[in-house]
């Protein structure tokens, strides 16, 4: 890989609905990914029961290939260096 080509990575965003941090959240992980190009997805845990009973207390969390990276307050220098590893 040269130095023009970034790997991609797969980003979701887990939150469930009245989550007072899953807002800033979302917007943290909404410009990080934009300002890098990366595709994010976010996904309501409420839908999932595996995922309500592994992330009921920890939400929102980030995931990145499919690894828990940060959960509560999402901060935004972690996620771009997380990102452009």
């Amino acid at each position: 890989m040269n130095g023009s080509e970034r790997r991609s990575h797969e980003l979701v965003l887990l939150t469930k609905p009245g989550c007072h941090l899953c807002q800033t959240a979302r917007e943290t992980v909404g410009a990080v990914a934009g300002e890098l190009g990366v595709p994010w997805q976010e996904k309501n845990i409420l839908e999932d029961p595996e995922l309500e009973r592994r992330f009921a207390e920890e939400i929102p969390v980030v995931m990145i290939d499919g690894v828990q990276r940060d959960f509560w307050h999402i901060d935004a220098e972690r996620l771009r260096r997380l990102l452009t590893q």
